[in-house]
């Protein structure tokens, strides 16, 4: 079986949207739809050159067609959606170099972010590391890469939280936003939970030992290996890449 046969994307011809129901979300009606299509685009739920019938966006949310055009005007805005003039929207095919840039600008931000956290960690700061830790094991034990990989993302949050800057994870979140979607394509690859524990370990290792330059070496590592993992799904899946 080939990865893309074991990653089990959706036909993005469907016609079938798996949407998050809006009446229980907080927020404007048009924020609401935002939040339901973003999840579903985020999920895959609605792959890479789905299109975007808003008239069955409106019916299955029970909403009228502003707020739906409002939600893909800002789902637009951060390059998740693609408006074709006369023919309506879809969302964006990745792309290898915007993938590059986003990891490129994400290794940047987090390299920095580690080596201050491994110099000027506090015991508290440690708890939660290896809290975090312990919890992704956990994951890993019951076979719930899914749970594993939410982890995984908390834990980076952690290293750029405890630096003390406050708009670091949402600058880091907009570079991000492509690589962490393409991210769910390499979920089902047999053993890169278990290696991205064990390089998370060493990562968390080096914060406790409060050894800056052995945190940034290992995370760098662990960075690299996810990209490289992706340069191969643009020959194996065409459809979901530009």
């Amino acid at each position: 079986m080939t990865l893309a046969e074991d990653n089990q994307i959706p036909d993005h011809q469907s016609e079938a949207y798996v949407l998050t129901d809006i009446s229980k979300m907080s927020g404007s009606l048009a924020q609401r739809v935002y939040e339901s299509l973003r999840e579903a685009i985020l999920g895959m739920h609605l792959p890479p050159g789905a299109m975007l019938k808003k008239q069955q966006i409106c019916e299955q949310l029970g909403v009228s067609r502003s707020p739906v055009t409002e939600a893909i005007t800002k789902l637009a805005g951060e390059g998740l959606v693609e408006v074709i003039p006369q023919s309506g929207s879809r969302v964006t095919k990745f792309s290898m170099s915007e993938i590059r840039e986003g990891a490129f600008l994400r290794e940047a931000i987090e390299l920095a972010a580690v080596c201050k956290v491994a110099a000027e960690r506090t015991e508290d700061q440690m708890a939660e590391l290896n809290r975090n830790l312990r919890l992704q094991a956990l994951y890993l034990e019951d076979n719930d890469e899914n749970g594993f990989y939410r982890e995984d993302e908390r834990m980076h949050e952690l290293i750029l939280e405890f630096t003390g800057f406050p708009k670091l994870n949402q600058l880091a979140a907009t570079g991000w936003i492509q690589v962490n979607r393409a991210r769910l394509l390499l979920l089902p690859m047999k053993g890169r939970a278990r290696a991205a524990y064990a390089e998370h370990a060493v990562i968390i290792e080096a914060i406790r030992n409060r050894d800056p330059d052995g945190a940034r070496r290992a995370l760098q590592h662990h960075l690299s290996e996810l990209v490289a993992r992706m340069e191969p799904l643009a020959e194996e899946r065409p459809d979901l890449f530009i």
